[in-house]
């Protein structure tokens, strides 16, 4: 792989590593979350714990495919939208843990789940399998784009 690839695929993992860091960081199941009226079709808490670090390993895989296959342009517009579908997401993560701004939180996810459309395309013009493997990602950031705007409606 040339150093041009191997930068962007370590740029790539780095992003994906920052994401499940700092989603980490502020994702804490305190008494303010608690009192929260939730959805009727919250996903329980198990399936959450399964769903994210799939996600995060696949978006690495997929980063990485990026990377290693697609010409310089795509791989620096892939990087530069999951960095900032990244940014939204921890963004997310603050206003919705730390500032408790659960209407613009709700925007930031939808803005994340937007940016990933692009990134699923792109992965699946270099590979169809690590494409396919995806999507459940692509299904997951929506779904909790449409939760966080149901958590702002009710609350």
């Amino acid at each position: 792989m040339s150093l041009w690839r191997t930068i962007s695929a370590v740029i790539g993992i780095a992003c994906v590593l920052v994401y499940a860091g700092g989603a980490n960081y502020w994702n804490k199941q305190d008494g303010w979350y608690q009192s929260l009226n939730q959805p009727w079709w919250q996903p329980p808490s198990v399936v959450i714990g399964l769903i994210w670090p799939y996600n995060f390993i696949v978006i690495g895989i997929a980063l990485y495919t990026i990377a290693s296959k697609a010409s310089p342009v795509v791989v620096a517009i892939a990087l530069s939208l999951f960095a900032t579908s990244v940014f939204t997401a921890l963004r997310w993560s603050y206003l919705f843990y730390e500032v408790h701004d659960l209407n613009r939180a709700a925007f930031s996810l939808l803005v994340t789940a937007i940016l990933t459309i692009p990134i699923l395309a792109m992965t699946f013009s270099q590979s169809i399998k690590v494409g396919i493997a995806l999507i459940p990602y692509q299904i997951w950031i929506f779904t909790v784009a449409a939760l966080g705007a149901s958590y702002a409606k009710l609350n």
